[in-house]
């Protein structure tokens, strides 16, 4: 290497290490002052920089500087209930209880009247599957009521046994149309009579008792609130289970034989099978806000007996809703049956000389009351 390389090299030494000593002396930060220590050991120089914390100089006034600190004053409680994840069903259920009251009093009354006070309860369970191409409906309605009226006994005002099953299946998703098989079956929880006379019942528990058992096609809207069911072939059987009244020939059953002193020679038929056609209607519709309407219609004929002889069974119920508990009911029922008969006429030996002829049977209801579903 010549002396001029070598003095080249030495300078270029010199110029990098004064250059990096200045450099590295400007990177430290003017406000921060380091606190020295040189400690002279085998003639090497320790320099130890402490950096100090710079203070604060504006505080926000929404800075909490203190230990945090839980508080459960200022917590609402939750409105809705937390609801967890349950697994889709498809069935849908109506449970309603209620009770009707009516009532009349009168004190120095110059028109004249009776106290009287009127009570009916009633329950309905409604159970109803639906998947895809399978419905399945299930009804069960009990009615009962009472009178009550200054001068005289209890005295029944309804009497309603009443369940029903339909079963249906439909080709596809789209279709209102069903292939149905449907159970109907009605009877009544106490003794009926004609009153004043409670010494002979016209009707008890079971007697009659109806079942209707058949197959046809159902049309069921979307809403479930319109239902018509028609059966070319309807099985229905009229039970009278009570021996008195079966013996009479009660509601179309076959009467006892008798001799000529009016003892029993062959008691009377307690059962009577029919087959026909049945059509049943269910309708329900909202009329206003709170104003409902609810018609149920059963039309049935029997193909071997009376064909074209039509049983008619009709009730129309108009309901009105004061709120959730209150409402107010106003209802009518209509019932023709040829096989029901009225104003018998019997001899003065209790012979029947006239069994009556078959009535058009009419009630009417209007009644303010408490309903409550669950």
């Amino acid at each position: 290497m010549s002396a001029f390389e070598h003095r080249a090299k030495s300078l270029f030494c010199f110029f990098f290490l004064t250059t990096f000593m200045v450099f590295a002396q400007d990177t430290i930060p003017s406000p921060i002052v380091p606190d020295s220590i040189v400690i002279d050991t085998m003639a090497i120089d320790t320099i130890v920089i402490r950096k100090t914390q710079e203070k604060i100089k504006h505080i926000p006034r929404g800075v909490n500087l203190t230990n945090p600190v839980i508080s459960f004053k200022r917590t609402k409680p939750l409105k809705d209930r937390y609801d967890r994840f349950r697994v889709p069903s498809f069935w849908t259920k109506e449970n309603l209880f209620g009770i009707n009251v009516s009532e009349a009093a009168f004190v120095n009354w110059n028109a004249g009247g009776d106290n009287a006070v009127s009570g009916l309860g009633f329950i309905k369970f409604v159970r109803n599957y639906k998947f895809r191409y399978v419905k399945w409906d299930n009804n069960v309605e009990l009615r009962y009521g009472l009178n009550a009226q200054e001068g005289r006994k209890l005295r029944k005002s309804e009497d309603v046994i009443r369940l029903s099953s339909n079963l249906g299946y439909r080709r596809d998703t789209i279709s209102n149309w069903y292939y149905s098989v449907q159970l109907n079956f009605n009877t009544q929880f106490s003794n009926g009579y004609t009153y004043p006379d409670r010494a002979t019942p016209i009707s008890r528990f079971m007697a009659p008792g109806y079942l209707l058992f058949g197959a046809g096609t159902s049309y069921i809207s979307k809403n479930q609130k319109f239902n018509l069911y028609l059966s070319p072939l309807t099985m229905k059987s009229t039970f009278v289970l009570d021996q008195d009244l079966a013996d009479k020939g009660s509601f179309g059953v076959e009467k006892a034989v008798l001799d000529d002193d009016g003892n029993v020679i062959t008691p009377g038929k307690n059962h009577l099978m029919e087959l026909g056609i049945l059509i049943t209607h269910n309708w329900q519709v909202n009329l206003a806000k709170n104003v409902e309407m609810k018609s149920r219609l059963n039309l049935y004929t029997d193909y071997l007996n009376s064909f074209g002889n039509v049983d008619v069974d009709w009730e129309l119920n108009l309901t009105l809703k004061v709120n959730k508990y209150i409402q107010t009911t106003i209802g009518a029922q209509m019932i023709y049956d040829d096989d029901i008969l009225f104003d018998e006429v019997q001899n003065d030996d209790g012979t029947v000389i006239d069994p009556g002829v078959p009535k058009i049977q009419f009630k009417q209801v209007l009644a303010v009351g408490i309903a409550y579903d669950f």
